[in-house]
């Protein structure tokens, strides 16, 4: 038990990917070393499940910025776990453990957490595990912050089938004008991100005070062709994994 607590957000997060039968890689994207995990299916499917993460831990307090980003209760981890498809967990630019690697600076997980730098590297990150593991398709899935930024990947890749995001922050500038927090500088607005032919299906929990479905599921609705729903009794994490079967088997195919 003493060990565990003095593991750091990253090993811990290793730990827990390890155990799901994940395995561990470290993708280069555009300078950033970017701790990821694949876990390989015997479906023989040729689409790969990308899966991005929420925000984690940007800010300590209000007032204070997180020396260390990485989520502390990783849900996407979790969901990945349940889904048998062929699954690449894809980490972000100074998270799980190399926030203090050279370019890695605080504005990368505050305020420009979705800047083009970010987007840019895992896209560069995605390219890089695609040029040894080749997958025909792509499906994004991306919680919070996450779900900001597989609209914004999702746009790069032309072999995109389908986005699901489960209480996406899908316009920033609402975001943090509803919860009081100054804008986010130097990032890009997921709500102005194109769709090139690609499905879209996006989550909400009704009891979400984070990410508010009366909110942010106008925007969702406003993007043509998504379908959005509404879950009762759901909030920002719970219960996403009772649903996410049903959430899978409405996928393309």
């Amino acid at each position: 038990m003493t060990l565990a607590a003095c593991a750091t957000p990253g090993e811990r997060l290793t730990r827990q990917a390890v155990d799901l039968g994940f395995r561990p890689l470290e993708l280069q994207g555009l300078g950033f070393r970017l701790a990821s995990f694949y876990k390989a299916s015997a479906l023989g499917t040729p689409i790969l499940h990308v899966y991005l993460e929420g925000d984690g831990l940007p800010w300590a307090s209000r007032t204070r910025i997180s020396p260390d980003p990485t989520p502390r209760h990783p849900l996407m981890l979790g969901l990945m776990g349940l889904d048998e498809s062929a699954a690449l967990y894809l980490g972000r630019p100074c998270y799980h453990g190399h926030a203090a690697d050279p370019g890695c600076t605080a504005p990368l997980w505050t305020h420009r957490r979705y800047a083009p730098e970010v987007v840019d590297s895992l896209a560069a990150g995605l390219r890089a595990f695609q040029a040894v593991q080749p997958y025909e398709y792509l499906v994004f899935f991306g919680h919070s912050g996450g779900g900001a930024l597989a609209l914004l990947l999702a746009e790069r890749f032309p072999e995109t089938r389908a986005v699901a995001t489960i209480a996406g922050n899908l316009d920033i500038r609402l975001f943090a004008e509803h919860h009081g927090y100054s804008p986010l500088e130097g990032s890009l607005n997921p709500n102005r991100s194109k769709n090139p032919g690609f499905a879209e299906f996006h989550y909400f929990g009704e009891n979400d005070a984070t990410v508010p479905p009366e909110l942010l599921a106008p925007v969702a609705r406003a993007r043509p062709g998504a379908i959005v729903k509404v879950i009762p009794g759901f909030d920002h994490r719970c219960c996403w994994e009772k649903v996410w079967p049903e959430i899978l088997a409405r996928l393309p195919r």
